[in-house]
């Protein structure tokens, strides 16, 4: 399991570093999947939206009410995700119940992608 983000998905402004690395992420997904499927092996990865984390912290997404609120509005259900959320998706994925699922990036964004 790869953990990629919503920006290997889309673009986002200043960020060009960080989305080519995770456009890289879910291409080296689909990548490794192919190569190693005629194995049994499956190979995915998640795609979180802005979770609440040290990193999201450390941009300053979390120091104040507005920014927090500017963030939560990037996402149609309106709120920030939270780690728990993301793992629990992870597993899902590594599950037997997504044994035919493989070579795919899961957003677990809130909605982000459907903007």
């Amino acid at each position: 399991m790869d953990c990629a983000s919503i920006l290997g998905h889309v673009a986002y402004e200043q960020a060009s570093a960080y989305v080519a690395a995770k456009h890289g992420v879910i291409g080296l997904t689909r990548a490794a999947a192919f190569e190693v499927a005629p194995h049994g092996i499956r190979v995915n990865a998640v795609s979180p939206a802005f979770i609440e984390t040290p990193m999201l912290a450390r941009a300053g997404v979390l120091d104040s009410a507005e920014t927090r609120a500017a963030a939560a509005a990037l996402h149609p259900l309106g709120r920030l995700g939270h780690a728990e959320e993301v793992a629990a998706a992870t597993l899902f994925r590594c599950s037997d119940d997504a044994n035919f699922v493989t070579g795919h990036a899961l957003a677990a964004d809130g909605g982000y992608l459907c903007r």
